[in-house]
């Protein structure tokens, strides 16, 4: 399904070729809307987008629903946006950084581009203790998903890619963009010059590595999205021989490293990881910062092409380029994040969170649905055998009220799931359940 926001599209008369090419309509006068095109071709590779970008297509037919039952409680399990308020501690940090920009002695303007280097330092011992990662290894931004984009423009579009099948579109979605990938093939949902890892329960969510082919870049998220799956140590280093048997670089996703309980939380835990991994994290479902907009990534310096140039001095450049720093108010709050009494009450958010996922995880089970994650992870991944995911996903929606996740908008291998997000109000989870176990039972 395709939508255009509200700009009216008409396909122009005289350029009338592939359905994909269309002109906007630019000019509206008295006597009606005028179309208009240039002659600036479009981006082919956009065009081999499948769809809208999941997460706005949920939101689209989320508002349909609320259109069509006006006096309905839509109870939203679906987009991964954290509900419980910024601990006091953080916030006030923000609001006196702010309130401080008013004043002569506490204006700041541009920082480093690479990030307020007392943050780099804390988050380097806050989450890379023992593991030999510098502060000047941390790139601070503005979130990981923006940062995987920047890795994209990094490593341009000749480098073939791999990536775990499911896994959060945002890999994908890049690497179409920038040209990395062929055409997708209308039968499987895959691109092709892409290399899907499969991960379900039949191998125990983890990709056999053994009848993976080489490519250059490896996308890998742990815990992952959408599975909610943590990899343990072993596979972990399963992983990093391959990377370093075949010269690979891996794009480890850590963003919600903080829910594991048990297991490795950064891929630098591994030995050998630093010469064939770069990191990105995130502030966001640590700290409730999905809109405040803070991470990071972390990128060795004993990470080296093939020429041994150092893949670091590249991402400084990428990052002085495209970007000129995180917001000052942003790494205030970070910083307040990483302080001892901050990261406590972060803390306490996520274990609310994850309180909220045995619930969830309780619901399903009680129901006899196989049901995965929801342990060191914030989603709950629950399987429909026989069914299509939109399909139900379109039908809990009718039926109670609940947006959840189709497991095919994360990759073929998710065609029978949902996912479950228990980032949400506790009344709500509870209420959740209780519809669910009503129309499931």
């Amino acid at each position: 399904m395709h939508t255009f926001s509200t700009l009216s599209f008409t396909p122009c008369k005289t350029l009338f070729q592939p359905m994909a090419r269309f002109c906007c309509s630019m000019a509206v006068e008295e006597k009606g809307l005028v179309s208009y095109c240039t002659k600036v071709e479009r981006n082919a590779n956009l065009e081999k987008l499948q769809y809208n970008y999941l997460f706005p297509e949920i939101s689209v037919r989320e508002l349909r629903h609320i259109k069509k039952y006006p006096n309905a409680k839509v109870i939203s399990l679906g987009i991964g946006d954290t509900t419980e308020p910024i601990p006091d501690i953080v916030a006030l940090s923000m609001a006196n950084y702010a309130k401080s920009l008013a004043t002569p002695q506490g204006y700041k303007g541009y920082g480093a581009e690479q990030g307020n280097q007392e943050l780099k330092k804390a988050i380097a011992e806050t989450f890379y203790k023992d593991t030999g990662i510098k502060d000047s290894e941390v790139f601070v931004s503005d979130g990981s998903q923006c940062d995987i984009s920047r890795l994209q423009m990094l490593f341009g579009s000749n480098v073939s890619i791999a990536v775990q099948d499911p896994s959060f579109p945002a890999y994908i979605d890049s690497s179409v963009i920038i040209g990395q990938t062929g055409d997708i093939e209308k039968e499987s949902g895959r691109y092709q010059n892409i290399v899907y890892m499969e991960c379900g329960p039949r191998n125990n969510f983890f990709p056999d590595l053994s009848k993976t082919a080489r490519t250059d870049i490896i996308f890998f998220c742990s815990p992952n999205n959408p599975t909610g799956h943590a990899s343990s140590r072993k596979q972990l280093e399963q992983l990093v021989e391959f990377a370093k048997r075949n010269g690979s670089i891996i794009v480890y996703d850590s963003a919600y490293a903080v829910y594991i309980t048990d297991g490795p939380r950064s891929i630098y835990e591994i030995p050998g990881a630093r010469k064939v991994a770069i990191e990105v994290s995130s502030f966001s479902k640590v700290a409730g910062f999905t809109g405040v907009r803070l991470g990071w990534t972390v990128v060795p310096e004993e990470l080296v092409y093939s020429n041994g140039f150092p893949v670091i001095n590249d991402f400084n450049r990428i990052v002085c380029t495209c970007f000129n720093g995180a917001s000052n108010v942003a790494q205030a709050g970070g910083l307040a994040c990483l302080s001892s009494d901050g990261f406590k009450a972060v803390r306490s958010n996520v274990d609310y969170y994850k309180e909220n996922a045995e619930i969830l995880v309780n619901t399903f089970t009680s129901l006899g649905l196989r049901v995965y994650g929801g342990t060191n992870a914030p989603y709950v991944w629950v399987h429909f055998p026989g069914s299509d995911s939109w399909d139900m996903f379109n039908e809990i929606l009718e039926k109670t009220h609940i947006i959840t996740v189709p497991g095919s908008g994360f990759g073929p291998e998710g065609r029978e799931f949902i996912r479950v997000t228990a980032f949400g109000h506790r009344e709500n989870i509870l209420e959740a359940s209780e519809r669910l176990r009503s129309f499931l039972s």
